[in-house]
């Protein structure tokens, strides 16, 4: 219950999905937890939520790719919780499902400028803080789509294989700052962000069991199973850990 006692963590896109089962976590595990989201309703209910169990919880509208907006927030989640420890990573979205072709420019910036342009702004204005806490952890989400290909969804896969050599620059950049930078690589796990896509597929039902299929263990994620890998990369047990991927897949990528 005590893993990150006394830290402060900054997770982005934590209304919802992986960034929420992440924040309950690491509240869980005794962090302050900084919850940045474009959805407010749900942020507001989830730190309300997690103050009603005693833990330490605070939302700020943010959206990761307005640089001014990053930057301004951080500080106020400084100023606010007097630190910053830990920074997630999280906020992105699939984008459309073309072939490359049939993609316009709009559609394709839109990915990018949130999954890649989003992790590159936080990073940017979470260091100097970091520093000033004498190191820490930063976690980006990745994916198994950062790993290996897939015949969809170009501009989602581009933008997390980006996140990846993003993660092993700034591990190697800051490593004398003693601030680790790692990635997590989830397979499908079931967010409402897997649910859209597969929906979009057809039936849903049916793309369930399907996609379940397509790992080895035979079933889709769970957000915990992300969170979890979350609160070790920013506890002290990772402290040797850093450039690293931590894929969380069921075994997807190990055919």
């Amino acid at each position: 219950m005590n893993r990150l006692s006394g830290k402060v963590a900054v997770i982005t896109g934590a209304a919802l999905g992986l960034g929420r089962g992440t924040a309950i976590r690491m509240a869980e595990e005794g962090a302050s937890v900084a919850l940045l989201d474009v959805l407010d309703a749900e942020g507001l209910e989830l730190v309300e939520m997690l103050r009603g169990q005693g833990l330490s919880a605070a939302h700020w509208h943010c959206d990761v790719s307005t640089e001014r907006e990053v930057q301004a927030v951080m500080q106020k989640v400084v100023e606010h919780f007097g630190r910053l420890d830990i920074l997630v990573n999280n906020a992105g979205v699939a984008g459309v499902n073309k072939p490359t072709h049939e993609i316009t420019e709009a559609e394709w910036d839109w990915v990018q400028a949130i999954n890649v342009k989003g992790v590159f702004f936080c990073t940017k204005h979470a260091i100097p803080h970091l520093k000033r806490a004498g190191g820490g952890s930063i976690i980006n989400l990745s994916s198994i789509y950062g790993l290996v290909g897939g015949p969809d969804v170009p501009p989602y896969h581009a933008s997390k294989g980006a996140v990846r050599l993003m993660s092993k620059t700034d591990a190697l950049i800051y490593a004398a700052d003693r601030i680790r930078v790692n990635s997590i690589h989830p397979g499908f796990i079931w967010t409402p962000m897997v649910e859209n896509h597969l929906s979009s597929q057809g039936d849903l039902e049916e793309g369930r069991k399907a996609t379940a299929a397509l790992h080895p263990l035979g079933h889709i994620g769970e957000p915990d199973d992300i969170a979890w890998g979350a609160v070790y990369l920013a506890s002290d047990e990772a402290k040797f850990v850093t450039g690293s991927e931590l894929v969380i897949d069921g075994g997807y990528t190990a055919r």
